[in-house]
């Protein structure tokens, strides 16, 4: 699905036609006021207070039409440039212009666009006349905060999308109704996979035994790649003491995006954001030579952030996830061979789940961010030319992304886009000189020196929780057969002569190792198929008469009408051939 902020002209259109629905909600409410309507990647929006009014689906209908006469009457779109006096003056019915005008500084410009009987505040640019905007769709409408805070006045947020021809935007529509039917939380109700509830909360999503088989399985697997390569999986807290985030920075550079802090018996505990800390001291616990090293701890980690309540989103972004987490502790001569190891190590689990579209960002820090990052120039000067050295020789294509590094150090996000159009980080790997630092840790050298390791932080899967959002979008709840949570479904044709035979089969291959259901409700076949593939289990495998005169099984691979028959031998060579290529 197109960006549409990539793409300068489509940029300035949807940017001109969000001035195109404000001036419509003014004709048709001519108390409203205006807070700010950017360009997004997927299209535009504007925040409006329409007072005592409450928009319902049906209004979308009577804007849009209210926008096409507009478009239609033709009007230029002038620029103006005004005194910060001059723009307080234009806008003193509008205390959300207001605001905007006064936080500028005196010597900034202002400039304001007018077209027609409406005029707003803005940087620009736009395109000449409204007349140029005429192929565009509201799409939805929601509350949002003023200012994004939560203790401000919920304003309507209309979203819409401009392209500059009929095809295009048809096109795009299209596409987002495709989403609408990729999209995980739809699927993951339909398919049992995950609910939430009121009474749990927001981002706090309940994994249903469909869902929770599916995740058993990417963490079985995941645990298994990682013994083959050496590493050591512990089990830790999942709260700490304050002083724990105090000393490794955390409170300072993150406590914001926790879960408030638990006093009790003078003692003020938090729910963990992450593990690094926690693994800091496990490694802190014994001396180290510099033979012990690289030494690479893994953990299945359950971590909390207070995601604000209008951003989480089923799986994909949620207050309590479960991170597939592992800290390397290394040598500095260690880190490039290491940090190459946990590439090869992402591609090859990308290997298996299909994952051919990515690309790796080179995340760096905002010198001019004194709040969000650590200040140690030397410190950020040497981990970054460390890792960019690194990526260079590895060979590895990437692009740099200033102010994506985590507060201690710089990072290789692996960022891939969803089936339905999201950018997200999927994988990734930091390097960091810091927490070693802070937490004091040290191995000794081959001179009986005590020196400083490197730590590289790395996740393979990420959260479990947002892989599985990916996984669901992108085979729409179709499991390949080795992670399906059901994977074949036996059906008797008839049950008073074909039940025994199918107990028989079910019990063969639940012997096979197999996730096996066998249905016995007393419906039609049809009926019984049919319910298989809306299940979208893998394998459908029907018996009658024929297959328990000649003990032969019948199958139907989902997404297919065609029935093959085999001799069981047949079917298990071929089930164990599905399951070895991740089919």
């Amino acid at each position: 699905m197109i960006n549409i902020k990539e793409h300068e002209h489509l940029s300035i259109l949807n940017h001109s036609c969000a001035h195109l629905l404000a001036q419509a909600v003014k004709h048709l409410y001519p108390n409203a006021k205006f807070w700010v309507g950017p360009v997004i990647a997927e299209g535009f929006y504007y925040d409006i207070d329409l007072g005592e009014e409450t928009l319902k689906e049906e209004d979308l209908e009577r804007i849009q039409k209210e926008m096409k006469k507009i478009s239609k009457d033709g009007k230029r779109i002038v620029r103006r440039e005004l005194s910060k006096e001059e723009a307080l003056k234009e806008f003193e019915d509008d205390p959300y212009k207001i605001d905007l005008i006064e936080n500028m500084s005196d010597s900034e410009v202002i400039s304001c666009y007018s077209q027609g009987d409406f005029t707003d505040l803005c940087r620009g640019p736009h395109v000449e006349s409204v007349k140029e905007l005429k192929y565009f769709q509201l799409l939805k409408f929601s509350g949002a905060y003023y200012k994004g805070d939560s203790n401000n006045k919920v304003l309507q947020r209309i979203y819409g999308i401009c392209f500059e021809t009929e095809a295009d935007l048809q096109q795009h529509l299209q596409e987002l109704e495709e989403a609408k039917e990729r999209d995980h939380r739809k699927i993951g109700k339909e398919l049992e996979l995950f609910m939430t509830h009121e009474l749990v909360g927001p981002g706090l999503p309940l994994w249903l035994p469909n869902g929770a088989s599916v995740r058993t399985i990417l963490e079985n697997y995941i645990r298994e790649k990682e013994f083959k390569l050496g590493y050591h999986h512990v089990y830790t807290p999942c709260m700490a003491s304050t002083e724990l985030y105090k000393i490794s920075g955390h409170w300072d550079h993150y406590k914001d995006d926790m879960f408030p802090v638990m006093e009790m018996d003078k003692e003020e505990m938090v729910l963990r954001p992450m593990n690094c800390p926690h693994h800091m001291l496990i490694y802190k616990n014994k001396i180290h030579s510099y033979r012990d090293l690289p030494i690479r701890i893994g953990e299945l980690a359950p971590d909390f952030r207070y995601e604000a309540s209008g951003a989480v989103c089923g799986l994909e972004r949620v207050r309590a996830m479960c991170q597939n987490d592992a800290h390397l502790f290394v040598r500095p001569d260690q880190i490039k061979e290491e940090f190459a190891k946990v590439v090869a190590l992402i591609l090859d689990v990308y290997k298996d789940f299909h994952i051919t579209e990515y690309s790796f960002r080179l995340s760096l820090r905002d010198k001019d961010d004194t709040e969000k990052y650590f200040q140690d120039d030397e410190m950020w000067n040497r981990a970054e030319m460390e890792l960019r050295n690194v990526l260079n020789e590895l060979n590895l294509p990437y692009y740099e992304a200033i102010g994506e590094a985590a507060f201690y150090g710089p990072k290789l996000d692996v960022q891939i886009k969803t089936a339905i159009g999201h950018d997200i980080t999927l994988s990734t790997c930091q390097l960091d000189f810091l927490l070693p630092e802070r937490f004091d840790l040290t191995y000794v050298d081959e001179f009986g020196e005590k020196v400083r390791p490197v730590v590289i932080h790395r996740a393979i899967i990420g959260t479990f929780d947002r892989f599985m959002a990916y996984l669901i979008e992108e085979t729409k709840g179709a499991f390949p057969l080795w992670l399906a949570p059901t994977q074949i479904n036996v059906i008797p044709v008839n049950l008073e002569y074909h039940e025994e035979y199918a107990r028989k089969i079910q019990s063969e291959l639940v012997g096979w190792n197999y996730r096996v259901d066998l249905d016995l409700k007393n419906e039609k076949l049809s009926y019984k198929i049919r319910e298989s593939v809306m299940r979208k289990v893998p394998i459908t495998v029907i018996l009658g008469q024929k297959e328990v005169d000649e003990g032969t099984i019948s199958y139907r691979k989902y997404g297919s009408e065609e029935t093959v028959t085999v001799t069981k031998e047949a079917f298990q060579a071929y089930l164990e051939d599905q399951i070895q290529k991740k089919l």
